[in-house]
C-alpha cells in the first residue's frame, strides 16, 4: 500500500475548489438529516486514482437507488484532478459523496439539485494484518439500500467501536439468517473445509470493487473460488482468511476474536495480494 501523510487544504463543493474552511453544507441537506446520499471511496497512486471506471459504476447504480442524480463524468474527472494537485499529494485516500441536496426536515426529497463533494485525505494506518471480532448486530440482506454504499453508516460506526474495544481492527457481520456476511468497510475470505469462499451478493454484503478485482485474479491465477454461504462460525474454524478493500487491498487476517487464525499470511492470501500488487502497477484503471 502507498503511504505518506498530508493536511488536506481543499474541497470540491458543488462546482468549485474550495479551501476547507471556506466550504459550507447547507443544514438542511437531505445526506445531513436524512443520510439520503451516497459515497465512493478510491485510492490514488502516484496522482491517479485506480479503478476509477468500476467505482463511477457503482456510484451510478447507486444513486439510481436513491433517486439522487449522478455527477456528469466529465465534471467528476475535473474535479478530481484539481482536489488531488491542490492537496499537493500524490498518494492520499479520495472520497465522492453526492447527498439529496436541500430538502424539507423529513423523508421526502426536496427539489433543490444534488450536492457534490469530492475530497482528499491521507490513507489510513492499516497494518499488513486484520484482527477481527464478530459482533452481535446483523446485516439485514433483505433492506431497501442492501448492495448499496450509502452514507447510513452509524451502524458501522458503532460495530467498528465495539470491535476497537476487543483489541481488534475491523467488525464482522452475521446477516439476518446467521451467515457470514461482511466487514464495515471490507469484504472477506476465508479458507473454510478447504476451499476458499467468500459471501455471495445475496448474503447483503457491499459489492466491493476489490473483491470483483480478487475475483477475476482467482482465475487467472488458478486459485478456486466459491460465493457460497457459510455461518458465522466458519469464520472462527478458517484455516486462512484475508480481507479486500480499496484502501486494504488484500489483507492477510490473523485473529479473530482474540484467538489466531492457523494460517496468517496463507498461500492464497499471498499469491492473491501479489497478483493485486502487480495488477496496480500494470493496469490503473482495470
Amino acid at each position: 500500500m502507498s503511504s505518506g501523510t498530508f493536511t488536506p487544504t481543499h474541497v470540491w463543493l458543488n462546482g468549485d475548489l474550495k479551501l476547507i474552511p471556506e466550504a459550507r453544507i447547507d443544514p438542511f441537506d437531505h445526506g445531513l438529516l436524512t443520510g439520503d446520499g451516497v459515497f465512493e471511496t478510491l485510492i490514488v497512486y502516484n496522482g491517479k486514482p485506480f479503478a476509477l471506471r468500476r467505482h463511477c459504476e457503482r456510484l451510478s447504480r447507486s444513486t439510481a437507488v436513491l433517486g439522487l442524480q449522478a455527477p456528469d463524468p466529465d465534471i467528476l474527472s475535473k474535479a478530481i484532478d484539481e482536489v488531488i494537485e491542490a492537496n499537493g499529494s500524490n498518494s492520499g485516500r479520495l472520497r465522492i459523496t453526492v447527498t439529496g441536496g436541500p430538502a424539507p426536515l423529513g423523508s421526502e426529497k426536496g427539489e433543490a439539485q444534488s450536492t457534490l463533494i469530492v475530497a482528499y485525505a491521507s490513507l489510513p494506518p492499516h497494518g499488513p494484518e486484520a484482527h477481527l471480532v464478530t459482533v452481535p448486530y446483523r446485516r439485514n440482506e433483505h433492506g431497501a439500500l442492501t448492495n448499496h454504499k450509502t452514507i447510513s453508516y452509524g451502524e458501522n460506526v458503532v460495530a467498528l467501536a465495539h470491535a476497537k474495544k476487543q483489541g481488534g481492527t475491523e467488525a464482522i457481520f452475521a446477516n439476518t439468517a446467521g451467515s457470514l456476511c461482511e466487514g464495515t468497510g471490507s469484504n472477506l475470505f476465508i479458507v473454510y473445509e478447504d476451499e476458499l469462499i467468500t459471501p455471495p451478493i445475496s448474503s447483503g454484503c457491499l459489492p466491493g470493487v476489490t473483491r470483483a478485482l480478487v475475483l477475476e485474479l482467482c482465475k487467472t491465477e488458478g486459485v478456486t473460488v466459491s460465493q457460497r454461504n457459510v455461518p458465522l462460525r466458519a469464520l472462527n474454524e478458517a484455516a486462512e482468511a484475508f480481507l479486500t478493500s480499496t484502501l486494504r487491498e488484500v489483507q492477510p487476517v490473523r485473529t479473530v476474536d482474540g484467538s489466531e487464525i492457523p494460517h496468517c499470511p496463507g498461500p492464497l492470501s499471498c499469491k492473491l495480494r501479489d497478483a493485486y500488487q502487480r495488477l496496480i502497477y500494470e493496469r490503473m484503471n482495470p
